[in-house]
């Protein structure tokens, strides 16, 4: 191909992809292994072929008409004598004024007593020779350059039709000529009057800008409003395409497969819908919207029908879509296929069972088929008993929409069924509007502390997902059945159940449209671009040099459950959580932004909402107002709480009131993490230890788009910025780390800039007095660096790039921290800008450095530190799950040592004693005794902890009481507090494990050496 440099070679190439002779089989392929689109076999028309007025091109439509249906044309004659054809198309015209382009493809016309279909499509066996004949004769056309408007000489690149009627238009950019996908988008929304006839809505069914890289596309055209969605292929798991081969350009997928012939009309006959638009309500606002297929949405649909021809039934595919990728239609669209796919002319599956509990998704798929054909009989809700189920399996039901909870039944019923045939679409097994699990979430929860509440609410029960995997293994393939899962984030035991096996052993999904990818395309936001991490800690004051040595996580574990159970520090939060909301949430998306708050129980839930209120209220925030969502009921202080009382109406109203703009707060126990859509939310603050694919999920309620909604906020009371990046590693890719610090840190940097002595504070200030003034000059700003940059030339190369790296960092931290805190200090300010303008003049080419983090302070007292902010940076490479081992999904601790004096200091905080060293002995001897007790040893050898700790604890106390005349004040306060009693033993026991465990590794090693 030689080289395009203009607009006029890029229409060119396309349109004679579009013209060139294709294979008449090509418009109906017998072969079901047939999977591409053939290109090719359009005709070419001039711009004067097309009537404005009417807009359609007369002669091929009625050449479509006399071909296909000369009987009802003859009749048509007869009825409209000298006038049939202007009236037939003066018809037409008004058809398609009142009901869209869309519905007379797919209805026809009637007038006059005749009724003519206006397009033909593949019929789903080839028994009848008649119906491919007419499906053959369906006329397809381009017409370049056309002149589209009866007040003015504009002209389209290019327009595509079938038999007369535009379904398609296009603008055309190349970049050769310095313009792309951007400036034909900015056409179309500045030059393209929507009020135009080819353009009002339902007239054409897509508006395509295309350039040789990248392709967007429109349904509908609404000047400086019009919102243009990607339709790339994506590139790897990122957006845009993928580099071209030889002789092709990125984007010729556009018109060698979506505008192939079969291309267009399975767009027609099966996947463009027109839907009604509904308010926050649910309510229909009289307004249309079209829906037309994502890329992504296309390819998984036919590569899914595709492959289970060639493959016929027995299977299982994996669908990994991201959240935003329009999974409801997709399933929709999935199964509306399914239930018509034919192989050597029968059908395929005798019913598709979809396995769902979203509700959208029900009447999503009522609304799809509704447009396709009539809905009676072809699909069936079942949402009461397990013999409904079976008898609309037996009766044949063409689609069976039931809930997760039924899954095992439908395996049960499938499998006696062994003469028919079922194609099981399951949707997102995890994931319920309300995030509840199947664990009975009605039971009571009546505990004493704050702890035994996470610690009972905090096990993570068998979800859905899990249960249906677990069924599929225990049931085995069934030959009969094929199954479909769709997830955003698969668990292990998922991708073994349900994906595709290389060569190397992994499990991949079938279809993949991955979360940077719709991150990349605009879709979801990215909830990791403004995390913060915040720390609780103590100021531990080292009482001496040398100590024995405990394990570090005993330590975190002691910090985290004063933390927990202390109200003063639950209320430290709620402050730190309103006022952050006050000053740099409440105004985000134009003063609507909502916040979560997620806690480790239900007990936390409603203690949070206790202080919640109390706190507005004594602060007079009547606007800030919180709801919160649990399950059961928690007995707290003799008291008895509930999600609907505490709300003051039902669990079921919750979601619809937090849409409302009375609550800005929604304060959450194990639900509403998963499943749950709400555009508004802005920020979360979490108190709930998450990892893996549940903080994916959890933190993943932030990412739903709003046409107002700009970024999004994270504020993590419990979890490291690390773990965090690795539960998300394997549903995005591979990760790179970018953490912010303390604001201090800015002087420390403001320091070190100074130090290489490139500028002067009059240098800053100079440009600081042109940057803030009315109207500063480009010069004024270039002559107040060029002194800067005069020395930056002379100095090495070396300290080039230790500035640079320095300056760099300094402004990403300066721009994330803005966002956060409230700075005072105007030379901070002006370093900034000054800094930020010095960045793009410095010769040396620019990167990007990670942000450092500043080690914790050392504080008298209890306080909470952000000790990470900035961006969680996911890059790409693929990210791996390991297989299944039957364990639960957890976080790992590294066991470091620290000092035993933490303990004592913990013990003092938390309970508010004041032991010495002379304690630190008494602790010392009672390790040593009980690692000396034999009893105890042959104890934890044969039994399981749960077991030994009894052992343990007789043990133990039996020693402290030997021991009580050499500390009487140790003792009597172990023998007074039962609650610090609990806490000591629990160090000492965990603590004599790990000794064990240290000691048979230390002895097998021993052993190998021999």
């Amino acid at each position: 191909m030689s080289k395009t440099y203009d607009e006029k070679s890029f229409e060119e190439a396309i349109e004679n992809s579009l013209l060139k002779e294709a294979p008449v089989e090509s418009l109906y392929g017998q072969k079901a292994k047939q999977t591409a689109f053939v290109s090719g076999g359009f005709s070419s028309r001039r711009p004067d072929e097309y009537e404005k007025e009417l807009c359609l091109i007369p002669s091929d439509l009625l050449q479509f008409i006399y071909a296909t249906q000369p009987k009802e044309w003859e009749k048509y004659q007869k009825a409209a004598g000298n006038k049939a054809k202007d009236s037939l198309l003066q018809r037409v015209k008004k058809a398609v004024d009142d009901y869209g382009t869309l519905h007379v493809l797919r209805k026809g016309i009637k007038s006059l007593g005749s009724h003519f279909k206006l397009a033909f499509y593949k019929p789903v066996t080839g028994m009848n020779e008649t119906l491919q004949e007419l499906y053959r004769a369906n006329i397809f056309s381009v017409v370049r350059q056309l002149k589209y408007s009866m007040k003015n000489e504009n002209s389209l690149d290019m327009v595509v039709f079938v038999n007369g009627l535009p379904v398609f238009t296009a603008e055309l950019k190349n970049h050769l000529t310095g313009q792309t996908v951007e400036d034909a988008m900015r056409q179309y929304r500045k030059d393209r009057d929507p009020v135009e006839p080819l353009f009002r809505f339902g007239r054409c069914l897509a508006h395509f800008a295309v350039d040789p890289e990248l392709v967007y596309m429109t349904t509908e055209l609404k000047k400086d409003a019009t919102r243009f969605l990607p339709f790339n292929r994506g590139d790897g798991t990122g957006a845009g395409n993928p580099p071209s081969g030889y002789n092709k350009y990125a984007t010729s997928y556009l018109w060698e497969e979506v505008w192939s012939r079969d291309g267009i009309l399975d767009l027609i006959q099966n996947f463009i819908q027109v839907i009604d638009i509904l308010d926050e309500d649910g309510r229909p606002t009289g307004k249309k919207a079209m829906i037309f297929p994502r890329y992504h949405q296309l390819d998984a649909v036919h590569r899914l029908i595709e492959d289970s021809k060639a493959s016929g039934t027995g299977n299982s595919y994996l669908v990994q879509h991201s959240a935003g990728s329009g999974k409801s239609f997709t399933i929709a669209w999935l199964a509306y296929h399914l239930s018509n796919l034919h192989v050597d002319d029968r059908r395929l599956f005798d019913s598709v069972i979809v396995v769902t509990d979203r509700r959208v998704l029900d009447r999503q798929l009522q609304n799809t088929i509704g447009q396709f054909e009539d809905v009676k009989g072809k699909l069936e809700n079942i949402d009461k008993t397990s013999r409904q189920l079976r008898e609309a399996l037996e009766n044949g039901r063409d689609i069976i929409v039931t809930t997760l909870q039924k899954f095992p039944v439908i395996v049960d019923q499938i499998g006696e069924l062994k003469s028919d045939r079922f194609a099981v679409i399951i949707d997102e097994a995890h994931s319920s509007q309300s995030g509840e699990t199947v664990r009975d979430m009605n039971e009571v929860l009546a505990v004493e502390t704050l702890e035994e509440a996470e610690i009972r609410d905090g096990v993570e029960s068998e979800d859905l997902e899990d249960k249906i995997t677990d069924q599929m293994k225990k049931r085995g393939r069934l030959p009969n059945v094929s199954y479909f899962a769709f997830t955003a984030t698969p668990k292990n035991k998922t991708l073994e159940t349900f994906g595709v096996k290389r060569a190397d052993g992994k499990f991949e999904p079938f279809s993949l449209y991955s979360m940077r990818q719709a991150i990349e395309e605009g879709f979801i936001m990215d909830v990791l671009e403004n995390y913060t991490t915040f720390k609780t800690y103590f100021r531990l004051l080292k009482k001496i040099e040398e100590d024995p040595q405990f394990e570090k996580a005993k330590a975190s574990y002691l910090l985290q459950k004063f933390v927990r159970e202390s109200e003063y520090t639950i209320s430290k939060k709620i402050e730190i959580i309103i006022e952050h909301f006050r000053q740099f949430t409440m105004d985000r998306i134009k003063g609507r932004a909502k916040a979560m708050i997620v806690t480790s129980s239900r007990l936390h839930a409603v203690r949070y909402r206790q202080t919640f209120d109390r706190y507005v209220k004594e602060k007079g925030y009547d606007t800030i107002k919180a709801l919160v969502a649990f399950s059961g009921t928690v007995r707290d202080g003799g008291m008895e709480y509930t999600e609907a009382k505490m709300n003051g109406f039902s669990e079921s109203q919750t979601a619809g009131e937090f849409n409302t703009d009375k609550y800005r707060f929604l304060i959450v126990a194990n639900k509403f993490l998963t499943g749950f859509d709400q555009p508004l939310l802005h920020t979360m603050y979490v108190d709930k230890r998450l990892n893996g694919v549940h903080a994916v999920q959890t933190l993943s309620r932030l990412n739903r788009i709003h046409p107002d909604k700009r970024d999004t906020m994270i504020l993590d009371f419990v979890n490291e910025a690390e773990e965090i990046e690795k539960s998300f590693q394997p549903y995005y890719e591979k990760t790179l780390l970018t953490e912010g610090t303390d604001p201090d840190t800015l002087y420390d940097l403001e320091t070190v800039l100074e130090q290489f002595q490139l500028y002067s504070q009059d240098d800053v200030d100079r440009f600081a007095e042109v940057y803030f003034s009315e109207k500063p000059k480009h010069s004024d700003y270039y002559n107040c660096l060029k002194p800067v940059i005069s020395r930056f030339e002379e100095v090495e190369e070396d300290v080039k790039l230790d500035f640079r790296k320095t300056l760099t960092r300094f402004v990403h931290l300066y721009s994330f921290l803005s966002r956060i805190i409230t700075f005072s200090d105007p030379g901070l300010e002006k370093l900034y800008h000054f800094a930020r303008f010095l960045l793009r003049r410095l010769p040396i080419p620019r990167g990007q450095l990670p942000l450092e983090v500043l080690e914790d302070i050392d504080m008298e007292s209890l306080r909470i530190q952000k000790s990470s902010k900035g961006k969680i940076q996911l890059e790409r490479g693929p990210g791996e799950l390991k297989p299944s081992n039957g364990s639960a999904e957890t976080g790992a601790f590294v066991n470091e040592q620290e000092l035993l004096s933490k303990i004592i200091e913990d013990l003092n905080e938390r309970f508010g004693t004041e032991f010495t060293e002379e304690d630190k002995v008494f602790l010392s001897q009672l390790q040593e005794r009980l690692e000396k007790n034999e009893a105890l040893r042959n104890s934890v050898q044969v039994n399981p902890p749960s077991s030994a700790r009894l052992t343990f604890d007789n043990i133990a106390n039996d020693i402290i009481q030997d021991m009580i005349d050499s500390n009487i004040k140790f003792y009597k306060k172990i023998n007074d507090d039962q609650d610090f009693a609990s806490t000591l033993l629990d160090f000492l026991f965990d603590r004599y494990l790990k000794s064990k465990k240290e000691t048979v590794s230390d002895a097998t090693s021993e052993k190998q050496d021999h």
